[in-house]
């Protein structure tokens, strides 16, 4: 079953049991029912499951000072937002970028830029609609502070959403991390909100899809003002 995945849909470890359990219980059920609908209702969500945990491969830009989506999804909010209080960063306002994942996106979440982790703070709360507004202060997230290796400062945080229930972090304090790679897992829908340095401007414009690991959001080297975007036909 392993091998099989590996070839045809790429997923995530901490997936596969799910994987495993959809399909036991469709087999299960079939088997006592005969109930065939339910087989192809099983089947299908079975393989669902599978798609919602897939991990692919990303081809990451290298260059010092860009920072990276760390997550799939769109573009919900670009604004000016204090970091959060549990990381001490002070009450001044910067960036913040916001990605929205609903569940269709790949849901595996990467390290936005080149550095080290400095602070993590998990804080619990509510599972509001992650797409409002008030959900980086009351939805229970997992917040991140990292000095990138241009010497700056970026949070990035992983957010719970209305119907997601489980956030994963792998990185420990201390890690020398590089940017694109895997940190992070939120299951079943959620976003993800990065806090640039100050006086650095997000070149992705609100209503945009962005990539994990591929899509350059800031570049802290760079002067270009705030992009806008708009939907041409």
């Amino acid at each position: 079953m392993e091998t099989i995945m590996s070839v045809f849909v790429p997923v995530h470890k901490d997936g596969r049991l799910y994987v495993f359990i959809f399909g036991i219980v469709t087999l299960l059920v079939y088997m006592v029912t005969q109930w065939q609908p339910f087989f192809w209702i099983g089947l299908l969500l079975t393989a669902w499951c599978a798609y919602f945990f897939r991990d692919p491969d990303r081809v990451t830009p290298q260059k010092e000072g860009l920072i990276i989506a760390p997550a799939d999804g769109v573009v919900q909010s670009v604004k000016e937002s204090v970091p959060p209080v549990e990381l001490d960063m002070g009450s001044e306002q910067c960036t913040r970028v916001s990605i929205f994942m609903n569940v269709f996106d790949v849901h595996i979440n990467r390290i936005p830029a080149d550095g080290k982790i400095v602070r993590q703070a998990y804080t619990t709360g509510k599972f509001l609609n992650a797409s409002l507004e008030k959900a980086c202060e009351d939805n229970e997230r997992h917040a991140i502070l990292m000095e990138t290796t241009s010497g700056n400062k970026i949070a990035f945080v992983q957010i719970a959403g209305l119907v997601a229930k489980r956030i994963k972090c792998w990185v420990r304090d201390g890690d020398e991390m590089k940017a694109g790679q895997r940190f992070g897992l939120i299951q079943f829908g959620s976003r993800v909100d990065v806090y640039l340095p100050k006086g650095v401007n997000s070149l992705v414009a609100v209503g945009q899809r962005a990539i994990a690991g591929e899509t350059v959001i800031a570049n802290e080297k760079g002067r270009e003002k705030q992009r806008e975007g708009e939907i041409r036909n």
